[in-house]
């Protein structure tokens, strides 16, 4: 009778623990209900680029509802731009890019970031537009006089300038064409850098809504349907958690080295830094500033736009400086590594984004600076050239020897304990004290003490 009783409890106990497990897995397997903001203010570079796709992986990977990218660029590199939209096109998950705050823009790189997100919007008093690629690598071949202009202005274009701008064009178009927007006025933005206010670009159909904040925009977007890998689905944006996302000291750290003047400095800092430890050897810091600065700027470096022509003038340059430190040539070297070293700055950079160049204000200041060094270098070089030879024979004149044998001419003295081979143009005695004054060779020259 008891284990009857008992029997139908278990049964139920056990059904209830089973309940609550699939209810607990299946509100685990929930998508979660956050949207991830993550703010982008100046240029787009490899250090941006890299902060914005692995926000986007984490925020698929933990099943965000939507991804806002809160945007303020002037525009940026085309590489880190490409690297962007790859991970926005192919994202599991809704991106929408939202020029904000008021007074923010989507100028050049912004533009192609706006066209390719799910959703495309905008503050008001915001603007987009002028997307013509700025020239990147060797200089364009010159025109044809008879060639047809290319865009209203009538500017005639070169073959490499037509290249760049009809590769913009096709991409910008393909990026409209997939979220059925104004692909002609996209098309003009490349071709003639138009551009237009939040208000008209709505109106024309090149972003989705206006919104005045993000809370403003989640509220718009709440019920739209929208084509994410080619899945149709509803947004819910209401009662979502805000994940704002901050770049990371990481982030943070890249984004201060991959800054063109800093990695310039980062690149004298260490050329100067071992120099001055080669011509200081066991001075020790010189040596480890230098190589963690190198070191830091060649990882800089080889994510930024570099120009090798320009790096081999920079080098030039200060070889030249230094050749003229050790072998004076009444300035020619020197004059040349100047003229060398500023050319090199000036083109280390293979971009014509002026936030991607070297500001001249350095490069000037810096120049002074290498002068300034190599010139404490002569100075170095002089007065180790100036010291008296404390090794080697030189340091044998002037000191006294005593006669070993008698002799007229030549004959053997003894000076600390050593034998040496001497000449003398006095007869010598067994025991006299003689002076070395010169040596030939291994030859010394004496003469007796008593003749000083």
């Amino acid at each position: 009778m008891k284990l009857s009783k008992i029997e139908p409890f278990c049964g139920i106990k056990f059904i209830w623990l089973v309940l609550v497990f699939i209810t607990s897995v299946a509100i685990a397997s929930q998508p979660s209900r956050s949207v991830w903001v993550v703010d982008v203010n100046g240029a787009i570079s490899p250090s941006t680029s890299e902060f914005i796709v692995s926000n986007l992986q984490a925020s698929a990977e933990q099943g965000a509802a939507l991804f806002v990218l809160r945007l303020d660029t002037p525009g940026g590199l085309s590489s880190s731009m490409r690297v962007i939209i790859k991970e926005i096109l192919a994202s599991p998950i809704p991106v929408a890019t939202f020029v904000s705050p008021k007074g923010a823009r989507a100028a050049s790189a912004g533009t192609y970031i706006l066209y390719a997100s799910h959703i495309a919007a905008m503050a008001p008093a915001t603007n987009l537009g002028a997307a013509t690629p700025i020239q990147i690598g060797a200089p364009s071949s010159p025109a044809s006089p008879t060639a047809p202009s290319d865009n209203k202005k009538g500017t005639t274009l070169s073959t490499l300038e037509k290249k760049q701008i009809n590769d913009a064009v096709a991409y910008i178009r393909g990026l409209a064409t997939l979220h059925k927007r104004n692909a002609d006025w996209a098309e003009d933005a490349v071709r003639n850098a138009s551009s237009l206010t939040a208000t008209d670009a709505l109106e024309a159909n090149v972003i989705d809504l206006v919104a005045k904040d993000i809370d403003d925009l989640l509220q718009k977007l709440h019920g739209r349907t929208l084509r994410v890998n080619e899945e149709t689905i509803t947004l819910s944006t209401q009662e979502l958690d805000k994940k704002h996302i901050t770049p990371d000291w990481r982030n943070k750290f890249l984004g201060v080295i991959t800054n063109p003047n800093v990695a310039y400095i980062l690149l004298l800092l260490g050329t100067y830094g071992l120099l001055f430890e080669f011509y200081n050897p066991g001075f020790g810091l010189p040596g480890v500033v230098g190589a963690i600065s190198l070191l830091l700027a060649g990882y800089a470096l080889q994510m930024m736009p570099l120009n090798y022509a320009g790096v081999g003038l920079l080098f030039l340059g200060i070889g030249l400086m230094m050749a003229e430190t050790l072998a004076p040539s009444f300035g020619i070297l020197g004059i040349g590594g100047i003229i060398a070293f500023v050319t090199g700055s000036i083109f280390l950079f293979d971009t014509d984004i002026e936030v991607f160049r070297v500001a001249l204000p350095i490069i000037a200041a810096l120049t002074i600076v290498s002068c300034l060094f190599l010139m404490l270098l002569l100075h170095m070089v002089i007065q180790s050239r100036k010291q008296a030879t404390v090794s080697g024979i030189g340091t044998l004149i002037g000191l006294h020897a005593v006669v070993v044998d008698d002799f007229n001419e030549d004959g053997m003295v003894k000076i600390e304990g050593e034998l040496w081979k001497a000449c003398t143009q006095t007869p010598l005695c067994k025991g006299d004290s003689v002076t070395i004054h010169s040596i030939n060779g291994l030859q010394l020259l004496v003469k007796p003490n008593s003749e000083e």
